[in-house]
């Protein structure tokens, strides 16, 4: 990749310093949100599909097990509209207002779609502790357990493909929403078992299942909802930090810090040089540091690299 330069020097009485930012001709915070884009696209046609054969199945039956399958199915479809304008508005260029770009409406996004998760699992624990006070009996059982396995697979496809996408670029948001997805997934294939339960004669089989989806989803809450906040309360992740390290083992820094906006990571660091070491040298140290992390750490959108010298 095509880079150019900036360098601001700064003149102090014990060390000099050097900032220089990483600036692509072929901007990789633009490509990542094309792709993030394509891949909330595509997994979305995909869940649609699904849902669509699904629909037959919920109205023959009146399964509340599938029924909650189906809800989850819509929900994550409702999810992608945000998660795509994000992505959609990341392509756009930074201006004066929002000098930053618009990154942090992906990470708005991802509050988003917890709390789609979490309005699900409350629908769905609704409707299961009503199927036990008013239990209902259900038909064309051979109608449910098929269309839960085509819930599976359908849900487990767009899960891999939105967590494979999503880590590729960095988004917590298209990897929370892969593990919706995924989530979903295993969500059908017990609804095939409340099926086998229902067709041995267990009447408790079905809303019992719609429970354990209900746990399922509040778990993703949970686990998912840490991540997100995190990154909007600008904090990042200790893997990141460790990858970070990782990289810059065989320098001699300090003050590192990152901090991500969106899929895009912004970080940090001051590289300690050698007193004798020239402007132009400085400048060749920092353009052989950025290009390593570039190198080593993919989704890293711009570095801030200050040289300094030893006292």
């Amino acid at each position: 990749m095509t880079t150019e330069t900036t360098v601001h020097r700064h003149s102090h009485p014990h060390d000099h310093d050097a900032c220089t930012h990483s600036h692509g001709v072929i901007d990789p915070s633009l490509a990542s949100s094309e792709r993030g884009l394509w891949a909330v696209k595509w997994s979305t046609a995909g869940l649609l599909i699904t849902v669509l054969l699904q629909v037959g199945a919920v109205y023959w039956s009146g399964s509340v097990a599938l029924l909650a399958d189906l809800l989850h199915n819509v929900g994550d479809i409702i999810s992608a509209l945000p998660l795509g304008i994000a992505f959609w508005l990341g392509r756009l260029s930074p201006n004066r207002r929002f000098q930053y770009g618009y990154g942090r409406v992906e990470d708005l996004a991802g509050v988003m779609i917890i709390l789609i998760i979490a309005a699900s699992a409350v629908a769905t624990g609704y409707e299961s502790i009503q199927r036990f006070i008013h239990p209902q009996p259900l038909e064309h059982l051979g109608a449910v357990a098929i269309a839960a396995s085509i819930g599976f697979i359908g849900n487990e496809s767009v899960a891999l493909f939105r967590i494979r996408v999503g880590k590729e670029i960095g988004s917590a948001a298209l990897v929370a929403d892969g593990y919706h997805a995924r989530t979903d997934g295993l969500v059908s294939l017990a609804v095939v078992v409340s099926a086998v339960g229902l067709w041995l004669g267990y009447a408790w089989a079905d809303p019992v299942v719609g429970l354990g989806i209900t746990c399922a989803l509040l778990h993703i809450v949970w686990e998912s909802g840490q991540t997100v906040l995190t990154r909007l309360l600008d904090g990042v992740e200790p893997e990141t930090t460790d990858d970070l390290q990782h990289a810059l083992e065989a320098y001699n820094y300090t003050d590192l810090k990152a901090r991500w906006m969106g899929h895009q990571l912004y970080t940090q660091v001051c590289l300690i040089v050698d007193p004798a070491v020239s402007m132009e040298e400085g400048e060749a140290i920092a353009h052989q540091v950025r290009s390593h992390l570039q190198q080593e750490i993919p989704y890293l959108s711009d570095i801030c690299i200050q040289l300094q010298t030893q006292r």
